[in-house]
């Protein structure tokens, strides 16, 4: 609410970014922000004490992992094609609520999902991105990989992104950028939806999407929502997640699974130079996110290996 005010002041009546201050030769006037006074400031400060110490906690959305990336992948590649739209009723829908959308809109939301989760895009960078702005790449001996270079994003407002080149993973199909794309692009050419404009297009009717390139899809939360809700045998309760779930998730991806150093993955993430340090430390940690091992686990010596590791073959937990 604070940051509102002060865009207000700020933008809309110019008043820029100054400190509220008295002016010194005409007591009595003001100038300056007034949202960014001393006043303003003290009870903010005042008011994050209070909060604490009455037990509210800022609370994260939760990171989605790659388990739940791979459970809606299974289920999606089962999921039946076609459904007569005379079957889709109302309460045919509650009594079956996997069939919030078909399977074109599943495949779409597939790379949507792993593109804010590999690039560690926010929502909103995600919703914009546009077909001129993905560009793929052959390499030869049936490897591919895609560069994305988006025009501006939240920390580089005047352009100067760098890009993001994505690899196949043909040992893991759910995390494979490329055949994520290819899907999509495929079903966007069997419904003649032109490959220009946004990528991810408004949903029309039960399994059909616009064919304005202008129209993109706005509701992301409450799709993703319900693909996490029902996702085949297991149960995900869609409430701790949100719209940041991807960016967070994909960053202890990055840190956890492929060990990234922490550098690497600031200047992946695009997170500016005089970012506060503790924003990557809520990143990787929070009381929302599901635990990797079970507390018993930690200094167990016979705790079992996790998954083997495709380029060192190795399962320990250490590796």
């Amino acid at each position: 609410m604070r940051a509102s005010i002060t865009h207000v002041y700020g933008r809309d009546f110019g008043l820029g970014t100054q400190v509220w201050l008295e002016d010194p030769l005409f007591r009595g006037k003001y100038t300056g922000n007034p949202s960014l006074s001393t006043v303003v400031s003290s009870y903010m400060i005042s008011l994050r004490r209070r909060k604490v110490r009455a037990g509210y906690v800022v609370t994260s959305a939760r990171a989605i992992d790659e388990a739940t990336i791979k459970a809606m992948f299974l289920f999606n590649e089962v999921f039946p094609a076609e459904v007569s739209r005379q079957q889709i009723t109302r309460q045919w829908k509650e009594a079956h609520p996997e069939y919030w959308g078909g399977r074109n809109m599943r495949i779409m939301l597939q790379w949507l999902d792993l593109s804010a989760f590999l690039c560690l895009l926010r929502y909103d960078e995600a919703l914009h991105l546009q077909w001129h702005h993905i560009h793929f790449e052959k390499l030869g001996d049936n490897k591919f990989r895609i560069r994305i270079e988006l025009p501006f994003r939240k920390t580089h407002q005047n352009g100067g992104c760098a890009p993001f080149v994505l690899y196949n993973n043909p040992e893991k199909p759910w995390m494979c950028p490329i055949r994520a794309f290819a899907m999509w692009s495929q079903t966007c050419s069997q419904l003649s939806i032109p490959r220009e404009g946004y990528v991810f297009r408004k949903r029309v009717g039960f399994d059909n999407f616009s064919a304005n390139p202008e129209d993109v899809m706005s509701i992301f939360r409450r799709q993703a929502r319900c693909s996490w809700n029902a996702s085949g045998t297991i149960c995900i309760d869609p409430r701790p997640y949100g719209t940041h779930s991807f960016r967070r998730g994909g960053c202890q991806y990055l840190a956890m699974v492929l060990r990234w150093p922490i550098r690497n993955i600031c200047t992946w993430g695009g997170w500016s130079e005089n970012f506060n340090s503790g924003t990557i430390f809520k990143y990787l940690l929070s009381w929302t996110d599901a635990p990797l091992i079970d507390r018993e686990d930690y200094m167990n010596p016979d705790r079992p290996a996790g998954e083997i590791c495709h380029a060192c073959g190795r399962s320990c937990s250490c590796a």
